[in-house]
């Protein structure tokens, strides 16, 4: 949900006018829409790039993922953490398009975290795969868009770490 709509429901909920803070948020929500885009083009146009990266990565730091008894052994484990990437990239570029972390815990964070421990996958291997994410994504972006992007990977990742 944007920060309009959350103003909006907030507002409407306690039955009154948005304040004088909350207006001043919505504006600093448009003042930086064009950077929010283009953090999201630049994701959504490198995800190939960014995974693949993101994946060499994690089995160079982990290669026990993908030896024989490895969560990530086989073509058909490897695939489905790849394609895990995917999904959470997505989850971020929500984030940042809503400028609210409440997009990634609304769709799924929750969920997958209790997916990840009924299907026995490591929640510290998780959070290693998150950072790779991060870093690969992170790198594609000037400093200034790096800085906007990092808390929405960083709340995957304390997400993963509790």
């Amino acid at each position: 949900m944007s920060v309009v709509s959350q103003v909006i429901l907030k507002s409407d909920d306690e039955l009154r006018y948005p304040s004088s803070g909350e207006l001043r948020g919505i504006q600093d929500f448009f003042q930086t829409g064009e950077q929010r885009l283009r953090i999201v083009e630049t994701l959504a146009d490198n995800e190939k790039k960014i995974v693949d990266k993101a994946s060499q990565e994690l089995w160079k730091r982990r290669p026990d993922f993908i030896a024989p008894g490895g969560n990530a052994f086989g073509q058909r484990e490897r695939s489905q953490c790849i394609r895990d990437y995917g999904w959470y990239l997505r989850l971020v570029t929500y984030g940042v398009l809503a400028g609210s972390k409440e997009p990634i815990e609304t769709i799924g964070i929750i969920g997958a975290r209790e997916m990840y421990n009924a299907l026995g996958v490591p929640m510290p291997g998780m959070v290693e795969a998150m950072v790779c994410l991060k870093e690969a994504s992170i790198a594609l972006l000037s400093n200034e868009d790096a800085e906007e992007a990092a808390p929405y990977f960083d709340y995957i990742i304390q997400s993963m770490s509790n």
